[in-house]
């Protein structure tokens, strides 16, 4: 560690609690602050009329009296249970086929690149073959969900493989590592940083995915958050459309957050972490 890192390191350790939570907190509530006066000043604006456009107090009305109730914390429930099963699967199948592809070089000529370009397509794509494959139940989420993520989190473990050093790799042969322990010692070890970045970026996916397959796919008693944001449209509740996305958005930023703090925090153990510019 550099005297720079070093003197940074200690800075930040001897910061009051207080003062370190309000540099956190401040940059999100001034930006908060900024869109809901925006927001506001286009309500006002007669931009569109208030059953079409409502005003931030209007939508957060909708969202206390539905948070109030039971409705909502039901369809939360129903997305995040789809959520976390077709995340697990997508870190199930990505990891495998990641190791796979690393492992063998004619692999890696036949879907290196087709990783890569299913990672490029747009879930929504996926919903046909979907809807046709598992007509509208669950399998069909789940597996454009697993489509959608599992890419990133294959290419994620495959480029932090590939950024291995050879002579990280040459040591641990030479202290006996090898087969099965050379990967759970020492190659899955070294490639976490950027496998948590797969990981991070697999859930950004998975969660896009999830909405929009909620949205197609409507399954009769199940409520879901895509399914409120569909039935809003259906039935022109504006309020009740703005409010599910507030909520979608921040259950994604949540979920995005703490795969950042984990991150950040193996990054600085390693002493990955950047200097303030």
């Amino acid at each position: 560690m550099t005297a720079t890192t070093a003197t940074v390191e200690a800075d930040r350790g001897h910061r009051p609690i207080g003062r370190a939570l309000w540099a956190r907190l401040w940059p999100m509530t001034a930006a908060l602050v900024i869109a809901l006066t925006l927001w506001q000043l286009v309500a006002w604006s007669g931009f569109r009329p208030d059953y079409v456009l409502p005003d931030p107090l209007a939508v957060g009305k909708d969202l206390a009296d539905r948070l109030g109730g039971t409705e909502l914390w039901h369809a939360i429930g129903t997305t995040m249970r789809r959520a976390a099963v077709g995340f697990t699967l997508s870190i199930l199948v990505g990891t495998l086929v990641g190791l796979a592809v690393v492992k063998s070089r004619v692999l890696r000529t036949a879907v290196g690149s087709l990783i890569t370009g299913l990672q490029t397509m747009p879930s929504i794509a996926w919903f046909p073959l979907a809807i046709l494959l598992f007509q509208l139940s669950e399998q069909a989420i789940l597996f454009v969900v697993v489509l959608g993520a599992a890419p990133s989190i294959a290419n994620g473990l495959i480029s932090g493989i590939d950024d291995l050093s050879p002579q990280l790799l040459r040591a641990a042969r030479v202290l006996g590592a090898k087969g099965v322990s050379l990967y759970t010692s020492v190659v899955m070890p070294a490639a976490l940083p950027a496998y948590l970045a797969g990981l991070k970026q697999g859930w950004a996916f998975a969660w896009r995915s999830l909405m929009a397959g909620e949205l197609l796919v409507v399954i009769a008693n199940r409520p879901a958050l895509g399914t409120d944001l569909h039935f809003a449209r259906e039935f022109s509740d504006a309020p009740r459309l703005i409010a599910t996305m507030i909520v979608i958005l921040v259950i994604g930023m949540i979920v995005d957050g703490i795969f950042a703090t984990i991150a950040n925090g193996v990054r600085r153990r390693r002493g990955l972490g950047a200097l303030p510019l």
